[in-house]
């Protein structure tokens, strides 16, 4: 099995210039046999069958189109959870883990009990926010009804489906008159069109353009997150952001001058980059 996962490395390598080509080679193989990777390792002596290599080049082929491989193998780790993905929905970065990491940590000190996930595409944010936390209600919203069905399946497959509400809707439109959180925290689209050349092919052909991009240089929806947050939080709650490269100090200037927010602040990620911001109202 080593042997047939180092033969399809060398060409993820040298016909698709994949960085990691022995890990995702390794990683396509265990899901065709139904393995963890440890065990090609464990059992590298084992029969690969027909219908296994087979299936094992046509996903090796996937990936030479640049497929990323969390759409292949159908899954992706995201804090305490492994969510199912695929082109309906973003894939969920690390970076997001540092935003939900965030909520939680305010949410305990300030005994909050509602959440709104704006945007909450495979319910990254809103499962982990209702696996991890103390809630009497998250609500999770989306444009895109694909999307939702995605949330509601990683939802089921969790044995969370009682603990979080998904709504369909664009933006505020998706938030009832008069309704309010303690917590409204959202990963929006925030690239700019000008930037779609830059990304790798595995973001700007395969992944759901209305969850990467937005006007305005990636700003659009970020102001109307800052400019609609205020008047649907609760006395004392916080509107919390993931923003992009360069565009947290826009943001937090943004809040300040709105005049609602108080407590602004910007938190960087595990590389040291500023990606998240925070805004509390009084």
């Amino acid at each position: 099995m080593l042997a047939l996962a180092g033969r399809a490395a060398g060409v993820l390598k040298e016909r698709g210039g994949i960085a990691n080509a022995r890990l995702e080679a390794e990683l396509l193989l265990a899901a065709v046999l139904g393995l963890r990777r440890l065990d090609l390792y464990l059992q590298f002596d084992r029969p690969v069958r027909t219908d296994e290599l087979d299936r094992y080049r046509t996903l090796v082929r996937r990936r030479l189109r640049h497929e990323p491989l969390q759409y292949i193998v159908g899954e992706t780790g995201f804090r305490r959870l492994v969510l199912h993905v695929d082109r309906r929905v973003l894939i969920p970065r690390p970076e997001t883990e540092t935003l939900v990491g965030e909520v939680l940590g305010w949410a305990v000190s300030r005994n909050a009990e509602t959440a709104l996930d704006l945007g909450t595409g495979s319910g990254a944010i809103a499962l982990s926010l209702a696996q991890e936390g103390r809630w009497s209600r998250i609500v999770a919203t989306d444009l895109s009804a694909d999307a939702l069905d995605v949330a509601r399946l990683n939802a089921a497959r969790h044995g969370l489906t009682d603990r979080v509400e998904f709504r369909h809707g664009d933006g505020w439109q998706a938030v009832l008159p008069g309704e309010r959180f303690d917590v409204i925290v959202s990963n929006p689209p925030y690239v700019s069109e000008s930037d779609r050349e830059s990304l790798a092919p595995e973001v700007a052909d395969w992944e759901p353009a209305s969850a990467l991009f937005a006007a305005e240089g990636g700003l659009s929806m970020l102001e109307t997150l800052v400019s609609g947050a205020a008047v649907r939080l609760n006395t004392g709650g916080m509107l919390a952001l993931e923003v992009g490269l360069g565009q947290a100090e826009w943001v937090a200037r943004r809040a300040r001058e709105h005049g609602s927010y108080t407590d602004v602040r910007v938190v960087r990620d595990l590389t040291g980059r500023d990606r998240v911001v925070l805004a509390g109202v009084p």
